[in-house]
């Protein structure tokens, strides 16, 4: 017997940039593709400095963090999900020596303490990710 699958697509989260759905949904359980900071309609990356040239400087990991956070809030809702069901979260950054620390309190902030998802998680530092984002994010959720 196959589960039903349903494939999801935020009018609200940021376009993909590549050909993927923002989540799926397998039974009860939403599986939610990587995300980054950009906003939907939007080209600039939250929380990043350019030179003159528009080369980028220096990147502004908890900006980033509220933005990607936000996102992810943003595709579990209209998935019709709950925000409080988040069971797992996996984070990749680019800087992790740098932006660990900045990072993990805005994690806290959105996912930690009464009445939030407290998600199991894991965190690692990859080379690079599309784009110029410093911090990308997916999510397991639980679905009624």
């Amino acid at each position: 017997m196959a589960i039903p699958t349903q494939t999801l697509n935020s009018p609200r989260g940021p376009e993909p940039v590549g050909p993927y759905p923002h989540a799926k949904r397998v039974g009860n359980l939403l599986f939610v593709s990587g995300l980054g900071p950009r906003q939907r309609g939007q080209s600039d990356i939250p929380g990043i400095q350019r030179d003159l040239n528009g080369h980028i400087i220096d990147h502004d990991i908890a900006v980033q963090c509220r933005s990607v956070f936000e996102n992810l809030r943003m595709v579990i809702e209209d998935a019709g999900a709950r925000w409080e069901d988040v069971i797992d979260v996996t984070v990749f950054l680019t800087h992790i020596k740098r932006d660990f620390a900045p990072y993990n309190k805005v994690f806290a902030e959105f996912f930690a303490g009464p009445g939030k998802p407290n998600p199991t998680r894991t965190t690692v530092e990859v080379a690079a990710l599309p784009t110029s984002i410093a911090i990308e994010v997916k999510a397991i959720v639980a679905v009624e």
